[in-house]
């Protein structure tokens, strides 16, 4: 089993030859989203913009060469047809455990069962928040549709490469990756759920993180690829749920609790987003959404309640211009609602 690696998985694969082409799959570039996790391979079979329906003997072949090999236990091999004509072909990740996530302490996920709720700003204050705390700290965003790391934090430009490998940004003091960094802002990402898959395994292998404390992630909402592909892929410390106080957005969050209790990635708690609205000229509360819904529901399952945190002007003002408000009002009565939260998830990290 030790002698599987990427190079051999890629030259088993250099006997499968595309008829289209009449060259092999590897030299075609159709190879992404390699990953290699005790005796178990999978990846996806790109294969361009030009698919005709007729691939599935292909896929077959490739499946069968990889479990001649010794030491492999099963193989997966899916199907795309993303990569646009003339594009270069995505590289072949390796799987995140043998490229320098070991080094990471602690991975958490921050999620949402919807969105809407503000999860990205929850994840990047209470990422802060911990870093506040003495944890070296990292975030990735995974949300590969729409992500806002790069708005949240203040960031633009490209990130540098060392060793073949992403060096992440760095932020108030966070080391920071996302998809955004690498396309311009408004440009959409039109794919289909395995080349998601095979992006994020990308951010996470391909990144030279170094040693943290502690990596936040910031999933995309719901309960599909990117989730699985994190859960089944690393080793989650615990997932925190976010949801506002409303009883949609409760159902949905009920729905992500249940899909890591079935990857069996622990719950670190359940954060009240939005609570409710304090009026920045009177300082009178109103409860929007609701108030207690997710108090109510921790209890309800058994897991534990981190903390409310308002709807307030300054947290929206302060997010949209890169400068969160943990770090830029760190006494307001919001950042302290961060921090508590953050102490809350800090003590159930390793050291």
């Amino acid at each position: 089993m030790s002698d599987l690696t990427p190079d051999s998985i890629l030259a088993a694969l250099k006997a499968v030859i595309n008829p289209k082409s009449g060259r092999d799959v590897v030299a075609d570039g159709m190879i992404t989203g390699l990953v290699i996790k005790g005796g178990h391979v999978s990846f996806i079979l790109d294969l361009g913009t030009n698919a005709s329906g007729d691939e599935e003997p292909l896929r077959k072949i490739c499946e069968e060469k990889i479990r001649a090999l010794p030491g492999v236990l099963s193989a997966s091999v899916g199907m795309t047809a993303e990569r646009a004509p003339g594009a270069p072909p995505p590289r072949a990740a390796v799987a995140p455990s043998e490229a320098g996530i070991g080094r990471i302490k602690n991975i958490i996920a921050v999620a949402s069962g919807k969105g809407g709720v503000g999860k990205s700003t929850v994840a990047v204050n209470l990422a802060l928040g911990l870093a506040k705390l003495g944890k070296k700290t990292g975030i990735l965003d995974a949300d590969i549709y729409g992500p806002s790391l790069p708005r949240l934090l203040g960031l633009s430009g490209r990130p540098d490469a060392e060793n073949k490998k992403i060096v992440p940004m760095e932020a108030h003091g966070l080391k920071a990756i996302s998809i955004g960094f690498m396309m311009d802002e408004e440009a959409a990402v039109v794919w289909r759920g395995p080349m998601v898959a095979g992006a994020l395994q990308q951010l996470l292998a391909d990144v030279l993180w170094r040693e943290l404390d502690v990596l936040v992630v910031d999933m995309p909402p719901g309960t599909g690829d990117a989730q699985l592909t994190l859960a089944q892929k690393v080793p989650l410390a615990g997932a925190v749920i976010v949801s506002t106080p409303q009883d949609i957005a409760l159902i949905d969050a009920r729905k992500g609790i249940a899909m890591f209790g079935q990857v069996k990635v622990p719950i670190l708690g359940l954060i009240e987003n939005m609570s409710s609205f304090i009026c920045p000229h009177c300082g009178e509360r109103s409860d929007i959404f609701g108030h207690g819904g997710a108090r109510e529901t921790a209890e309800k399952l058994g897991v534990d309640f981190l903390g409310e945190i308002p709807l307030h002007l300054s947290i929206r003002e302060l997010s949209d211009a890169g400068t969160p408000i943990v770090l830029e009002k760190p006494d307001s009565a919001e950042a302290r609602a961060f921090m508590r939260i953050a102490e809350k998830v800090s003590a159930k990290l390793k050291n």
